[in-house]
């Protein structure tokens, strides 16, 4: 583990030394910091993988059922939406095959949708 001394000979020194030498201290601690922030960044989320995935997911099936609920036929229909890397499900009950097909067709509007598995039933 790297350790930072600041305080070494400052009080020692007197005019200009005395504050680059606090001016590089601050900004060597930040450039550490900052590193240690992106290593702690790339462990927690993988690199990029599964939070990153669940984060995209949440904003796909949240954009789907906003998009779901804008469509004046399927507004009222009873439709579940989940989503896992990108492709969504539909399940649920709606009233008419007609419902079955605009919800699929709606959902596949959304941005990051990779593909619809519909399994909405007829009520």
């Amino acid at each position: 583990m790297t350790t930072l001394s600041c305080t070494h000979g400052l009080d020692e020194q007197r005019g200009g030394m005395k504050g680059r030498r606090k001016q590089a201290c601050i900004g060597a601690a930040l450039v550490m910091l900052l590193a240690l922030g992106q290593l702690t960044g790339c462990a927690m989320s993988g690199g990029g993988g599964p939070v990153a995935a669940v984060v995209d997911d949440a904003t796909i099936t949240a954009g789907v059922r906003a998009a779901i609920v804008d469509d004046p036929m399927l507004k009222v229909a009873d439709i579940a939406v989940e989503t896992e890397q990108g492709v969504v499900q539909l399940s649920g009950f709606v009233s008419s095959a007609d419902s079955v097909a605009a919800a699929a067709s709606v959902a596949r509007t959304v941005r990051g949708v990779k593909s619809v598995r519909n399994d909405l039933r007829l009520k």
